[in-house]
């Protein structure tokens, strides 16, 4: 006699495991030292994050009894794509010139990381020297600096730079590429923090790997390529994320000019509204632009680990199909016992 084994349910395979004192004790700890960063994200990001949305779908006048809102709903957004006469140009000035400037200064940075992270004599001091802009080099004294032309580097003709580049290529690309060699010193300031982002994933990795290179005849440019370039890919994604919005939040950037303008204008169409709209456009092209960076740097996984991820999800459809047959006899045994016997 054949006996049948009935399938287990899922909820009869889900283990249920309850917490303990000490389980619950830390998971209080967690959620009160996370507390105070849920009450100020919630203060200071989604609340004004809400606001800004609803202002960008009303014309906002200030009158002596407050605020008076007019709901446009998508006008200020069609405004400013169709009848603004600034934003869209300096729009596309900004995407060209970001995607041009933020790899630089990313690998500017990780080529003075690379010289710092050897052994020279003065290590401190010359890392002091390329951190020294972020902290001294504000708003205001790089404002000053560049309408003093401070921001070129002298030894470089940016003129004759601009006309040859001006030669071979479209204006809307040679434009953001002289102004790069126009503003090269400015550009380079921007490295600072990415260059220590650098020095301290360099000096995460593991010594060893290089000897074990050496040891098998590897060259330096050899060890560059096979070691601390894929060590340090995930901090290059971090540093141009970091440099997108350095960039982008800058006070130089001539969008955050536009918005400022446009929000104290003194125009029935313009005002907080229309400026909340730019804003939100000029966000979600910024968001866009660090998914794309994010998408070309997002480290690929490697080919064994996609291999077991495969043979996994062939065992998962294989076990499956176990226990699909398994239920299909569990419902013919069940059917044939109960069956009359003629």
């Amino acid at each position: 006699m054949t006996t049948w084994a009935k399938p287990r349910t899922k909820k009869e395979n889900r283990i249920r495991v309850k917490r303990g004192p000490l389980e619950k004790k830390e998971a209080r700890a967690g959620l009160l030292f996370v507390l105070p960063w849920l009450i100020g994200a919630a203060v200071f990001l989604a609340y004004p994050l809400g606001m800004s949305l609803w202002y960008s779908l009303n014309n906002i006048r200030l009158t002596s009894e407050g605020m008076k809102f007019t709901f446009l709903a998508q006008g200020n957004f069609t405004q400013i794509l169709l009848s603004d006469p600034d934003f869209l140009p300096e729009l596309v000035d900004y995407l060209l010139s970001t995607v041009i400037s933020v790899p630089v200064i990313v690998v500017f940075a990780m080529m003075i990381a690379l010289m710092l992270n050897e052994k020279i004599r003065g290590k401190g001091f010359f890392r002091l020297v390329f951190f020294l802009p972020v902290i001294i080099v504000s708003g205001p004294i790089l404002a000053s600096l560049t309408e003093q032309n401070a921001s070129t580097i002298s030894v470089i003709d940016s003129q004759a730079v601009t006309a040859a580049i001006s030669a071979f290529l479209p204006s809307i690309i040679a434009a953001p590429i002289s102004e790069l060699f126009s503003n090269m010193v400015t550009i380079l300031w921007y490295s600072g923090v990415p260059i220590l982002i650098f020095l301290s994933a360099l000096q995460k990795i593991d010594r060893s790997q290089y000897e074990a290179a050496y040891v098998d005849g590897a060259s330096g440019w050899e060890m560059f390529w096979k070691i601390t370039l894929p060590s340090l890919k995930p901090m290059i994604l971090l540093n141009c994320v970091y440099t997108i919005v350095f960039v982008s939040s800058n006070d130089q950037n001539k969008l955050i000019g536009l918005i400022k303008s446009a929000m104290f204008s003194g125009t029935s169409e313009k005002g907080y509204g229309y400026a909340s709209a730019m804003a939100w456009i000029y966000s979600l092209v910024v968001l866009l632009l660090v998914g794309l960076f994010a998408l070309i740097f997002t480290a690929r996984k490697d080919r064994y680990e996609r291999e077991a991820k495969k043979l996994d999800r062939r065992a998962k459809a294989e076990r499956r199909q176990v226990l699909k047959i398994q239920r299909r006899q569990a419902r013919h045994a069940k059917k044939y016992h109960h069956a009359p016997v003629r």
